[in-house]
Formats: structure tokens, sequence, C-alpha cells
């Protein structure tokens, strides 16, 4: 599924819309196109961590750059936290295979995490996302696009349940609160993490995992990783309960919910109930 042109090994972009078209393609423009991810004149920095999710994202928000309707800029930006050189030059060798022109910024994130005791991950997630606004903000774009996928959303409600006691969801796309007119969307919002592997297998392309030192130790939270396993156990019985997960989501029945809260003020089912 690769080829070799000349010393350069060059990836076979057909295969996301021909191969995968159904599992990736289809969701990818449906969630595009139904959530109004994308406008005319927007630019578009496209977050790459080197996982397998934001290295398709790159390539499908390329593919779609070049062959849609709505024309758009883009920016591909990788902020090195403090990768190791091997993970590093993995990331360097898959924008090339893949022909994404990505721009590199450092930062120190990894040593100032490494200070930490309590949610090592949470932390680093919130600065990762800071600096990615600002560098975003420095190239002129107005958005940001991160490579969450379907799996991720429901995964975040489960956890919102089990662990946070409400109800929660992960949004297509929302307004930064800390940088004025940028938004980050989710263009893989409805294509399914296996249909990920399956692209990244048959390509022939291994992609690095989060590759700070949490991931290498018994310290990483595994509350994500406990939801995708009940997920899969569920769906091996019935394969419909993620889909239904999801739609939870579109269709809350608020008039049988206890509360509700908005703008961060929360609201009973008293309050309205004598009128």
């Amino acid at each position: 599924s690769a080829c070799l042109v000349g010393s350069e090994m060059c990836i076979r972009d057909s295969s996301i819309i021909t191969k995968f078209r159904k599992n990736i393609w289809r969701p990818f423009t449906k969630a595009v196109r139904d959530y109004q991810l994308i406008q005319e004149g927007d630019k578009i920095a496209v977050c790459i961590s080197g996982g397998k999710d934001s290295m398709l994202l790159a390539k499908c928000m390329e593919e779609l750059r070049k062959h849609g309707k709505v024309h758009f800029d883009i920016h591909y930006i990788v902020m090195n936290p403090g990768y190791r050189s091997d993970i590093y030059q993995q990331i360097l060798k898959n924008a090339e295979i893949l022909g994404i022109d990505i721009k590199i910024f450092d930062s120190n994130i990894f040593e100032v995490v490494d200070n930490q005791d309590s949610s090592p991950c949470y932390l680093c997630a919130r600065m990762r996302r800071g600096f990615l606004y600002a560098r975003a903000q420095e190239l002129g774009c107005n958005k940001i696009a991160l490579g969450h996928h379907f799996d991720d959303v429901i995964e975040t409600i489960l956890l919102s349940i089990f662990y946070g006691g409400e109800y929660k969801s992960m949004p297509p796309k929302l307004w930064s609160t800390n940088f004025d007119a940028m938004q980050l969307i989710r263009p893989l919002y409805l294509v399914r993490e296996n249909a990920i592997v399956q692209w990244a297998k048959y390509n022939e392309l291994s992609f690095i995992n989060c590759a700070c030192k949490f991931t290498d130790s018994s310290k990483l939270d595994s509350k994500r990783l406990e939801m995708k396993q009940l997920i899969y156990q569920l769906e091996s019985k019935n394969p419909n309960i993620g889909a239904n997960i999801f739609k939870s989501s579109e269709n809350v029945n608020v008039e049988t919910v206890l509360g509700i809260k908005k703008n961060g003020t929360k609201f009973s089912f008293l309050d309205n109930y004598d009128k």
C-alpha cells in the first residue's frame, strides 16, 4: 500500500477515499458538513501529536482542501513538548511518508509536568492546548483542528457519568475561552477508532502513543482504557451500544432529569414543578 518514488516513500492518498470511503471519508465529510466545522476563508491549524488520529486527520484535511468546494487554508503544526530523539524522528518520518508539511514548535511542557505528582496528564493536556492555540493565533489561524474521534466522544460521556457524577459530552466544535475569535473543531468526530487502526495497518504505518514518562509507568490513568474495554465488551453483545451512547447526547429529555446546569448555574426540576 506504500509506494517508493525515487528515494522517498509516499502513501497512496486514495486509500482514504476508496478502500476506507465508507468508514473514514464519509463520516469525516459528514461531520464537517453537519456540524458546519469549516467555512469559506478559514485558516486552520491542524494539530499533530504524532499519533494515528492526528496524522489521519491531517491527510483527510489535505484531501478536503484539494478536492472540496469550500476554500480554506491549512497549517500543520507539531508541538514538541520534549520528545525523546527516537520519537521525534518517527514523527518526522511519518510526516514525510504522508506528504504532510509540518511546522514544529519546541516547548518544555514535559519538564514542567515532570514535577507534578497530582493529575500530570490533565495538566499536560491543558498546557499543550494553550500552547497550540497560541501558535495557531501567531500563524493567523481562526481555528485549530484536533484528532478526537467517535470513540473519544462516547468514552467521555461514560467517564463523566461513572467518575464525574454528571452528564457531559465532547462537542464537535467550541469557542476558546482564552483566545478571542478562535474555535476548536473535531472533524473526525464521527469516525470510529477501529477504522483508523485499520487504515494504519493497511498502509503499514506505525505511530507514537503519548510519549511522556507517565505512559511508560503504572502511574498512567487507566479510567479511559476502562471505558474503552467496557464499550468493547458491550458492543460484542450488542453492536448498537456505541451508537446509542452517542445518540443519548442528542436526545436528552430534560423533563425527566432532576437538574441541569447552564452557564455555570444549576437548575432543579422543582424550580418549575408547580408552574
